[in-house]
C-alpha cells in the first residue's frame, strides 16, 4: 500500500511539472494550464504542493517572458468578440488564467497544513516581485509607481485573519518585512483591514483578528535614517527618490497612522501589557505626533493593576521627553497605592517607576507629603520584606524635599491625643490634609516583631542624611530571602541566660521528693 501510494505520488509530480513544461513551450497546449490549476484544489498536500511550485515556475516564466496582457483587462467572454489578433486572444486568455491561479493561491493561505501555507506566501510574494520588475498595469508615476500593492494587500488581508491563530506564518512573512517598499505596503494595507474589520465588528473585541494585526506590526522594525532605506523588493527604473516607500518621512507618516487606527479600538485586556512594553523604545521615536497616544494610554491606565502602572510609565516619558501637559499624572499614580501593591509580582517595577517619578525636586510639597503620608499608612500592614523596601523610600522622599520634614519633627505630635486629619480615602492628593499630619506610623514600627524593621524604622529618631539610601537592591527582596539572612546571621557572642551555670539541675530529685511529701 505504502509502495502504491509513493508511485502514485511520483506520477502527480511528473504529470504537473509535464504540462508545465509543455504549456511553457508551446502555446497549442494551453488549455493544459486547467489541469495544473485543478491541482491546487488537490486532496492530498503532496499534491497541492507540487502544484504550487508549478504555477510559480509557470506564472514567473509568463511574466517575464511579457506573454500576459498589460493593462484594463476585458471580461473573458468578450474575448471572442471583436477583432483582435490570435497573439492578443493568448495573452489575455493566459492573463485569466494567471488572476485564477493568484485567487486560489491566496484561498490556499487558509490550508490546513502549515508546509502549504508557507509554500504558498512564498510564491504569492515572489509573484509580487516579478509583477514588480514586468507590470500588468500602467505605470502610477504620482504615488505607487509600478509596485503591485493590490497583490500585496490580499497578502496581508489572508494573513490577518478573523477565526485563525496565523502567528507562525506571519512570523515567517517577517523577512519579508525587511524590505523598504513591502514594509510601507504593508503598513499601509493593516490600516484599511483594522478600519474594515473593527468598523464591521462596530468596535467589539476581536481576541484572534487583533492578536494576528499585533504580531505582525510588532515585527515591524523601523529605519531611523533614510541613508538606511536600501533594501528593495522591486527596483525603480526612474524617479526612485521621488517614490513615497523610498522616503522616510512617509514610513513614518504611515506607521503612525497604522498605530494610531489600531489602538483606537478597545483591546483584549493581555493585549494591552504586549504593546505597553515596546511602546516607548519600539512605537514612541518613530511617530511624528507622539502626544497623539494619550487616549490610548488614558484606556490601558484603566484596565488596572501592572497594565495601570505601564501606562502611567508611557505618559511619564510623553510627559518629559515630548513635553505633554497631563496634570491628572501624579493623582492616577496616587491612586494606585493600594495593600495590594505588595503582594503583586510586579512590585518591584512598581517601586522603581515610582522612584523615577518622584524623583525631581520641583515637585509641590503637598504632593510629595500625600505620597510619603500614604506609604507610611499602608505600611502598618506590609510584611516585613516590603517594609524593609519601603521605609528607606519613603526617607528618601523627605530628604528631597526638606520643606516635608515637618511630618517627622511635629513637637505636639507626640504629646496630643492622636487625631489624625489624614484623609486615606481621599483620591485627591491636594485634598488628603497630608502636611497637617505626622508619620506616626513609622514611630509605631519601630516596635515592630522584625528586628531589622524595627532599626529601619528608627532612621527618623536622627537627623536623616543627605545622601539617599539606595533602595534598587531592596526592590526584590522576598520572604524567602529575609528568612535565609536570619539563618545565616550568626552572634559574635553567647546570649545570657543566668548569672550561675546550672550543672546538677536534676541531681538528688529524689530527696527533695521525699521532703515535699513529708511536709504533706
Amino acid at each position: 500500500m505504502g509502495q502504491s501510494e509513493e508511485t502514485a505520488k511520483k506520477s502527480s509530480k511528473k504529470d504537473i511539472n509535464s504540462k508545465v513544461e509543455l504549456v511553457i513551450k508551446n502555446r497549442k497546449h494551453a488549455n493544459d494550464v486547467f489541469d495544473i490549476l485543478e491541482y491546487l484544489q488537490a486532496d492530498k498536500e503532496k499534491d497541492v504542493i507540487c502544484a504550487v511550485n508549478a504555477c510559480n515556475k509557470l506564472c514567473c516564466t509568463l511574466l517575464e517572458r511579457g506573454d500576459l496582457f498589460v493593462g484594463r483587462l476585458p471580461n473573458e467572454e468578450d474575448l471572442l468578440t471583436g477583432n483582435r489578433s490570435a497573439e492578443e486572444k493568448y495573452s489575455m486568455f493566459m492573463r485569466h488564467r494567471y488572476n485564477s491561479c493568484r485567487d486560489l493561491l491566496l484561498d490556499l493561505i487558509g490550508h490546513e497544513s502549515y508546509q502549504v501555507k508557507e509554500s504558498v506566501l512564498c510564491t504569492l510574494m515572489k509573484f509580487v516581485s516579478v509583477e514588480g520588475k514586468f507590470p500588468l498595469l500602467a505605470v502610477d508615476w504620482e504615488e505607487h509607481y509600478n509596485f503591485p500593492r493590490e497583490l500585496l494587500k490580499a497578502v496581508v488581508d489572508r494573513l490577518l485573519l478573523e477565526k485563525e491563530d496565523m502567528s507562525l506564518l506571519i512570523s515567517r512573512f517577517q523577512e519579508f518585512l525587511e524590505m523598504e517598499d513591502v514594509r510601507y505596503y504593508v503598513m499601509s494595507s493593516v490600516c484599511d483591514s483594522v478600519g474594515r474589520v473593527m468598523e464591521r465588528a462596530r468596535g467589539a473585541v476581536q481576541p484572534i483578528y487583533q492578536n494576528n494585526v499585533l504580531t505582525l506590526i510588532s515585527n515591524i522594525s523601523m529605519p531611523s535614517q533614510e541613508s538606511e532605506l536600501t533594501n528593495f523588493l522591486v527596483k525603480q527604473a526612474a524617479k526612485h527618490e521621488d517614490w513615497k516607500a523610498a522616503k522616510l518621512k512617509e514610513h513614518k507618516r504611515v506607521f503612525e497612522r497604522m498605530w494610531l487606527c489600531f489602538l483606537k479600538y478597545k483591546l483584549p485586556s493581555n493585549m494591552y501589557k504586549k504593546v505597553l512594553v515596546i511602546l516607548h523604545e519600539s512605537i514612541l521615536p518613530h511617530m511624528s505626533k507622539p502626544t497623539l497616544m494619550i487616549d490610548f494610554l488614558t484606556a490601558a491606565y484603566d484596565v488596572g493593576g501592572a497594565i495601570s502602572l505601564l501606562a502611567l510609565n508611557g505618559l511619564f516619558v510623553l510627559i518629559h521627553e515630548h513635553n505633554l501637559d497631563y496634570p491628572d499624572f501624579y493623582k492616577k499614580l496616587y491612586n494606585l497605592l493600594e495593600p495590594s501593591v505588595f503582594h503583586v509580582k510586579y512590585r518591584a517595577r512598581f517601586f522603581h517607576l515610582a522612584n523615577l517619578f518622584l524623583s525631581s525636586s520641583h515637585l509641590p510639597v503637598y504632593l510629595v507629603a500625600a505620597f510619603a503620608k500614604r506609604l507610611s499608612r499602608l505600611a502598618l500592614t506590609a510584611p516585613p520584606a516590603a517594609l524593609l523596601m519601603l521605609l528607606p523610600f519613603i526617607c528618601n522622599l523627605i530628604r528631597r524635599h526638606p520643606a516635608c520634614r515637618v511630618l517627622i519633627h511635629r513637637p505636639s505630635a507626640s504629646d496630643e491625643p492622636c487625631d489624625d486629619p489624614y484623609l486615606m480615602e481621599e483620591d485627591d492628593p491636594a485634598h488628603c490634609h497630608a502636611l497637617e499630619s505626622s508619620l506616626w506610623e513609622l514611630q509605631t514600627l519601630q516596635k515592630h516583631f522584625h528586628p531589622d524593621v524595627a532599626k529601619a524604622a528608627m532612621a527618623i529618631n536622627n537627623p536623616l542624611s543627605e545622601q539617599e539610601d539606595d533602595v534598587s537592591e531592596l526592590l526584590e527582596l522576598s520572604t524567602y530571602e529575609l528568612f535565609e539572612r536570619g539563618l545565616q546571621h550568626s552572634e559574635k557572642q553567647a546570649v545570657p541566660l543566668e548569672f550561675e551555670v546550672a550543672t546538677q539541675l536534676l541531681q538528688g530529685s529524689a530527696g527533695v521528693l521525699g521532703a515535699y511529701f513529708s511536709l504533706e
